[in-house]
């Protein structure tokens, strides 16, 4: 029987990202997000193409339909259609992966990583994304103060080769900014 791997970060991660997509109003899928030029819908559709993206960089699964970067604003499914296969793909790809590997292949630069900084990668993205749709929707952050201090040493990792393309400029956090706050500002949200 081969072993499998439940990554504990992810599946918080994934489980903030479906709580914050459960949770916007049906009128409220065209607002503005805290990513700039994206509207909620955008901001699902990019999500849910990043986890696909990873799930097919670590396994043999079908990638994304469309550009995670290019999101087209229309949905041809109900968003809960369209989340929950990307969450279980990168799930299920990520469960083959045993802790400790040194070189687990990830969508974007450097293209491999550690498991853990991999695993790491995909749930920051599905994170920051849950908080951006929770934003842009009036809802209560999805993201703990415990869960981003686990994710701010792999931003630390990964970020820097992605300013400017998947992370603005790093903002200088308050004296007393909270974890959430200062990976947030880490990552360039206000």
């Amino acid at each position: 029987m081969t072993e499998t791997t439940d990554w504990k970060i992810l599946t918080a991660a994934h489980d903030a990202l479906r709580a914050a997509v459960a949770g916007v109003p049906d009128d409220a899928w065209a607002l503005p997000t805290p990513c700039a030029d994206w509207n909620v819908t955008q901001v699902l559709q990019h999500a849910a193409g990043d986890q696909l993206a990873y799930a097919a960089t670590v396994s043999a699964v079908p990638g994304p339909d469309e550009n995670p970067f290019e999101p087209s604003g229309q949905l041809d499914v109900t968003p809960a259609d369209l989340l929950e296969p990307a969450l279980a793909s990168t799930t299920q790809a990520f469960a083959s992966v045993a802790p400790g590997a040194q070189e687990v292949a990830v969508p974007l630069p450097p293209f491999s990583l550690p498991a853990e900084l991999a695993v790491g990668a995909a749930a920051l993205d599905a994170a920051i994304h849950a908080w951006d749709i929770a934003t842009a929707t009036g809802q209560p952050s999805p993201v703990d103060a415990s869960m981003a201090a686990e994710l701010r040493p792999v931003a630390e990792s990964i970020v820097e080769p992605l300013r400017g393309f998947a992370y603005a400029a790093a903002i200088e956090p308050a004296a007393d900014a909270d974890e959430l706050t200062s990976l947030l500002n880490y990552l360039g949200r206000a």
